[in-house]
């Protein structure tokens, strides 16, 4: 029994490790010399990018640079959509 439990700590420990370093990870974004933190919303905004066009999907670090670069261009032009949108709502607000 006492050795179930230890492969049980020690399994949760290495997945809560594991979790924490999830979103730890940085991407450079080379065209916009910025960084991006990969976690769980870029990486459902990543699945939206794939899904728009029809790609399996792959690990976005697989990608080549031509790859990536699109995305971070579609990722950055979603950006300005949603505060174009914030600004017309205030407009709309203030009249």
């Amino acid at each position: 029994m006492k050795r179930y439990i230890g492969t049980l700590l020690i399994g949760l420990t290495l997945a809560g490790t594991a979790s924490a370093c999830a979103g730890r990870v940085r991407i450079y974004d080379e065209p916009r010399r910025d960084y991006h933190r990969w976690n769980g919303g870029e990486d459902r905004f990543y699945r939206v990018y794939l899904s728009e066009r029809r790609r399996p999907y792959i690990e976005f670090n697989r990608l080549n640079q031509r790859e990536q670069s699109e995305y971070w261009q579609w990722r950055h032009s979603r950006d300005r959509d949603r505060d174009r949108d914030r600004d017309r709502d205030r407009d709309r607000d203030r009249r």
